[in-house]
């Protein structure tokens, strides 16, 4: 009879028997069920089975945490219940059926733009400081040049003086800055289509040159091709065979035509794979793969994103001269946030010089609703920032969305927080289309295309400065107050964001229960031991963890590490009491009764132990020092696996934890770490 032989039979009963249960797997802490019918699974009853340390559902999949001791507790279950377990990725595979195609579509995004999220909020802060470095009017030309002397361009408009044009410091750092800044945003196709690879298990490096294809300087800067005449394009900016052309036209910071190049990709290698002979595959895969998805991106994925671009902007500028302009006002101040989405909305620029160019007064009315958007955007991460900001991890990336989004960049805000959540989103397009509706009902007009976000102002033509402070105010305070509106009445929250609250009371329950079963022991025998640190790392609070499983110390207190060399050594005398054959984890008992989990990275187990050498077995006795596993930190990171590894007490309920480093420095493999001891 296995350990967890009758309480696998009462998680198979609850869970909705075997005909419930499309797959099963397990990690390093939980099981991983993929049901037919999720409804049937008895939430209560299972959390009252002794092993269970909490539920939750994730992406299609029905999690149950266990602990350390899961691996025998998976394989009691699958001895019970008769279902063959499968490997990680094809429980995920089989978790997208219990998916609506809408929920299958955001899940493949947000997975797609998870791994780049990091880059995009970096790029979002340095455009922003860059928009108020060469954006903002610092001073009139006139004081300088002139003598005195207010300097009038040709339409009657002051001159102003930008920071960069008065300090030669500040234009020295702003050119510099113009070099990550066009790394992330001008080649971000590049990041889109390695992403796509990475998601779909195909060959990474092909991404990349895909996505270079679409940015290169061979071709038209997406950019120029709207001030580029079309006949200077049909002479020199196509590919000339013969009987027919292509244009050489770039998709710089474009995100449909590179998504679809992407999948496209992914799509015709796994065809090509299943096809031709392993013998051959090195050779004939890639060229048959790569060379149709050019072909395909700059013939019919490409155009279709730019047919797109051009259909929206007939409509903005039939709405902005048309009889019903506030309705127009209120839709476009509605739809620019998504239009950020797909790189669609780099087209106002377009339309923002031919409204200035045509019109008497040399204005636009285009402009001061993309700002009011920006702002909108920025005040409904700023609402989510209020509300989680006791979360260190989530406050990290809400305070910097929200100053990238009130400086004019929202795509930090977007991929990294509103669209993620939701309803932050829809509450910035509430206010965003409110604010738009005021904005075109006043007639609000830019003298130019100016800094997005708060500084927008200075773009706005005096006369209309007071009417768009108005409608700044409202792009602040409608977001915020609806983000705290649906999230107080539970309308389109996210449901993961749900399960973390009721994680959080689950946990303090299984704390309480924890407490209650292990006071006996703990009179028994008093607990007192000092815990080095198992490598060299620097020390972050556990609260960081990129899982939410550790994050929220279900698994119990510790800390994060996060290493800078893959060389794992025994934090404290004892023996080995588990170690998965994925080699990715590792739990010691100390010779002071002390329970010790250590996790190598994020979602390594569908590595299968690639990049993982161990030095010891389940079972052996260790030394503080002693080698325990090996890992190779450039294959966690080509795999796209967050190299953190949280080091958590698991029998921590009768046991104070006390941190010997600060949060955020570097400790030296085998330095004091922390100190564990009875309470009182």
């Amino acid at each position: 009879m296995g350990k967890f032989e009758q309480e696998a039979k009462q998680l198979l009963k609850a869970i909705g028997g075997q005909e419930n249960i499309k797959a099963v797997t397990h990690c390093a802490t939980r099981m991983r069920f993929v049901l037919n019918d999720n409804s049937q699974a008895d939430v209560k009853a299972i959390e009252k089975i002794a092993a269970v340390k909490g539920t939750f559902t994730n992406a299609g999949q029905f999690q149950v945490i266990i602990g350390n001791e899961v691996p025998l507790f998976y394989n009691d279950f699958t001895a019970v219940s008769g279902i063959e377990g499968v490997s990680k990725e094809a429980a995920k595979s089989a978790a997208k059926s219990n998916q609506n195609p809408l929920q299958q579509a955001m899940t493949l995004l947000a997975e797609i733009f998870t791994p780049i999220i990091p880059a995009i909020i970096v790029g979002g802060l340095i455009l922003g400081f860059r928009n108020i470095l060469d954006g903002v009017p610092f001073e009139f030309l006139g004081q300088h040049m002139e003598k005195g002397k207010l300097v009038f361009d040709a339409a009657g408009h002051p001159v102003w003086n930008k920071i960069v044009d008065v300090s030669p410091f500040w234009a020295g750092v702003d050119q510099f800055l113009w070099l990550p800044g066009e790394a992330i945003f001008h080649f971000l196709p590049v990041g889109i289509t390695w992403s796509v690879t990475r998601k779909m298990g195909t060959t990474q490096i092909l991404g990349i040159v895909l996505g270079i294809c679409l940015v290169s300087p061979q071709l038209l800067n997406a950019y120029a091709v709207a001030s580029t005449p079309a006949s200077e394009i049909a002479k020199n900016w196509v590919w000339d065979f013969g009987a027919f052309t292509v244009r050489k036209i770039g998709y710089q910071a474009q995100v449909i035509p590179a998504l679809l190049a992407g999948l496209s990709l992914s799509y015709l290698e796994i065809f090509w794979r299943k096809r031709i002979p392993e013998v051959i595959s090195m050779i004939f895969v890639p060229f048959l793969s790569l060379i149709p998805a050019i072909i395909l991106a700059h013939t019919i994925l490409g155009p279709l994103g730019w047919t797109l671009g051009k259909g929206i902007s007939f409509v903005v500028l039939a709405g902005l001269t048309g009889p019903v302009k506030w309705l127009f006002g209120a839709i476009f101040g509605a739809l620019y946030a998504p239009l950020v989405i797909t790189g669609l909305h780099h087209m106002t620029n377009a339309i923002d010089t031919q409204l200035i160019a045509d019109t008497a007064s040399r204005t636009t009315g285009l402009w001061p609703m993309i700002a009011l958007s920006n702002i909108a955007q920025g005040s409904a991460v700023l609402a989510y920032y209020l509300m989680n900001r006791h979360d260190e991890r989530q406050a990290e990336v809400s305070v910097a969305a929200t100053i990238s989004a009130y400086l004019g960049v929202t795509e930090p805000a977007l991929f990294g927080v509103n669209l993620k959540y939701g309803y932050p989103f829809v509450a910035g397009m509430i206010g965003s289309s409110l604010a738009g509706l005021l904005s075109t009902s006043f007639n609000v007009q830019a003298n130019s295309i100016g800094v997005g976000g708060l500084p927008g102002f200075m773009a706005i033509n005096v006369k209309y400065m007071l009417p768009f402070f108005l409608c700044m105010g409202v792009a602040i305070l409608v977001p915020i107050a609806f983000t705290f509106f649906f999230r107080k009445a539970g309308i389109m929250t996210k449901v993961e964001d749900e399960a973390r609250q009721e994680r959080l009371t689950q946990a303090s329950r299984i704390k309480a229960s924890q407490a209650g079963s292990t006071a006996q022991s703990s009179e028994a025998k008093a607990i007192k031991a000092v815990i080095k640190s198992p490598l060299t790392a620097t020390v972050k609070p556990l609260s960081e963890a990129v899982d939410p499983v550790f994050a929220q110390g279900i698994m119990g207190q510790g800390l994060l590490l996060q290493p800078s060399q893959g060389e794992l050594v025994a934090p404290v005398n004892g023996v080995v009491t588990v170690l998965f054959p994925t080699k990715h984890a590792i739990g010691i008992l100390s010779d002071d009764g002390v329970e010790i989990l250590m996790h190598i990275g994020m979602d390594t187990v569908k590595l299968e132990g690639k990049g993982f050498v161990n030095h010891v077995q389940q079972g052996d006795r260790v030394a503080v020092g002693d080698p325990l596993l090996s890992f190779d930190m450039a294959v966690l990171a080509a795999a796209g696996c967050p190299t953190e590894m949280p080091l958590v007490i698991t029998n921590q309920a009768q046991l104070h934890l006390e941190l010997l480093v600060q949060d955020h420095k570097t400790v030296k493999s085998g330095e004091e770490l922390l100190t564990v001891h009875s309470l009182a």
